[in-house]
């Protein structure tokens, strides 16, 4: 059984907070098997991290799910630790002496703290030297960049979502001429989606051609 199947088996009943329907692919393989891997995990501390729209806040609600954690404000940090905490995202960090409070609090319960981010701890522009220390020595993932079944399936889901009745063709379209991100196909939706309302008519590949710009001559 791969870690996708261990972690997300038995999620089937939350399929209205989103949990159920996360995609498991390549780019998030790793990401997924290290929060299978909960609770032996190596530190108090995971770190995930991605570019926006890749499914790190969808990852961090499958493990809070999993083990209870809190899912706390970066901006408002309790004075008594929880166990096991989510920090979704970690950055920008205000206050590093109440994260560093946090971390030391969950680790000294044998807890675990999920944090998610944009860039890797070194990027963060930490000043505190302890919290720094920790948290670079924390194990960290990254969310890779989309192929194209997770794309396929994600404007796929994307459509669904608003109730767009969209053909393979469509979709196939839009595969061979967007940006390769998860951003990008939530956006290219939403423009498809608000162009179909203003013009009254379903998306086809004549619409994507011109919401995306490759019906102009090159």
């Amino acid at each position: 059984m791969s870690a996708a199947e261990q972690l997300l088996l038995g999620f089937a009943h939350e399929a209205a907070s989103g949990v159920a329907d996360f995609m498991p692919a390549e780019s998030n393989r790793a990401a997924l098997a290290w929060l299978a891997r909960w609770p032996a995990w190596p530190a108090p501390a995971l770190v995930i991290y991605g570019p926006p729209g890749c499914g790190k806040s969808h990852l961090a609600r499958i493990w809070a799910a999993r083990s209870g954690a809190s899912r706390l404000d970066p901006a408002a940090l309790p004075d008594a630790p929880p166990r096991a905490a989510v920090l979704d995202p970690a950055t920008p960090v205000e206050g590093e002496l109440a994260l560093l409070r946090l971390y030391n609090g969950v680790a000294e319960q044998g807890g675990h703290l999920l944090l998610t981010a944009r860039c890797p701890v070194a990027g963060w522009g930490l000043a505190l030297a302890d919290l720094a220390s920790r948290l670079r020595a924390a194990p960290a993932v990254a969310i890779g960049a989309p192929d194209d079944a997770l794309l396929a399936a994600l404007l796929v889901k994307l459509f669904d979502d608003r109730q767009l009745a969209v053909s393979d063709g469509v979709v196939g379209y839009l595969l061979r001429h967007m940006e390769r991100s998860f951003a990008a196909a939530r956006a290219l939706v939403d423009a498809l989606d608000r162009h179909s309302l203003r013009e009254r008519r379903p998306v086809t590949i004549a619409l994507a051609r011109r919401v995306l710009g490759t019906d102009q001559p090159s």
